[in-house]
This record gives C-alpha cells, sequence and structure tokens, in this order.
C-alpha cells in the first residue's frame, strides 16, 4: 500500500493516509451543505459539539434499501473521508438493505479506505453510528405510520 506521510510542526512523521482517504477528504463525497429543504426518511446524530465531533447522516430508503445516504460533519480528516466512504457503502449497488446498514462495521469502512492511523480508527466510529441511528429513526417512523 503507498501511503503519503505527513509531518506534524515539530519534525515528527505521525500520520499515514491511503490515497483513498486523501480522496475522500479533498472530495467528500454525498456531503450535505445545508439540510434546510432537504427530504429524508431517517436521520441520526452522534458526537457532541463540546468535544469537537459531530455526525449527522440523513437517509432516502425504498423496498427496504438505502438509496440515498448524505451526511455531515464537524471533524477532522478522517472523519471526514470515513463518513464519505460509508456514503458511498451505504447506496452502492442498489443501497445496502436496512438490516445490513445496522450491522456495518467501522472496520469494514476503514478497509474500504485502505486503513487509517490508528490513533484515528476512533473517528470511523461515528458514521456507521449515525447510520445506524438514522435506521432506527426510519424504522420508528415506519411503526407509528402503521398504527
Amino acid at each position: 500500500m503507498s501511503c503519503d506521510l505527513s509531518v506534524n510542526g515539530m519534525g515528527d512523521v505521525s500520520w499515514l493516509y491511503s490515497p483513498i482517504v486523501k480522496d475522500h477528504f479533498f472530495s467528500p463525497r454525498n456531503l450535505l451543505i445545508d439540510e434546510s429543504g432537504y427530504e429524508f426518511d431517517g436521520y441520526g446524530q452522534v458526537g457532541s459539539v463540546e468535544c469537537g465531533d459531530v455526525m449527522k447522516v440523513w437517509i432516502k430508503v425504498k423496498d427496504n434499501r438505502i438509496f440515498e445516504c448524505k451526511w455531515r460533519t464537524f471533524g477532522c480528516a478522517s472523519a471526514i473521508a470515513a463518513a464519505s466512504m460509508m456514503s458511498v457503502m451505504a447506496a452502492e449497488d442498489g443501497g445496502l438493505t436496512l438490516e445490513q446498514a445496522q450491522v456495518l462495521k467501522p472496520q469494514q469502512i476503514v478497509a474500504r479506505l485502505s486503513g487509517l492511523p490508528e490513533r484515528k480508527f476512533h473517528c470511523s466510529v461515528l458514521g456507521h453510528e449515525a447510520l445506524r441511528l438514522a435506521v432506527q429513526d426510519y424504522l420508528s417512523k415506519q411503526l407509528t405510520q402503521d398504527y
């Protein structure tokens, strides 16, 4: 695997980002800048503004599959790249089923990114957790519509 090196301000090589991570950071897929007027079926949010990491995910569902997944985060490059990849994985090839989306693991996202620095792995957790909450939101809305 070919990785680029970044040097922190102290001359220490501390981060290794794959070309895929850099691509998803510099050109994020499915980023939703302004949700006003955006129609969605499910919404999930994790994190806290106080700690600096917040992930929001919106999904559209048809026939028990996610056909569109949008997101927005206030986080680092790894969080942005992981959210971008998660959104691609959720909607590609006809979309994940709701069941598949609920069991998507951060390891799967990181694998598709060709890895993340170990100390940045926690950044990949935000996307799949917000996706899971968006699916749960969609399912709870379906239950209330059935009554």
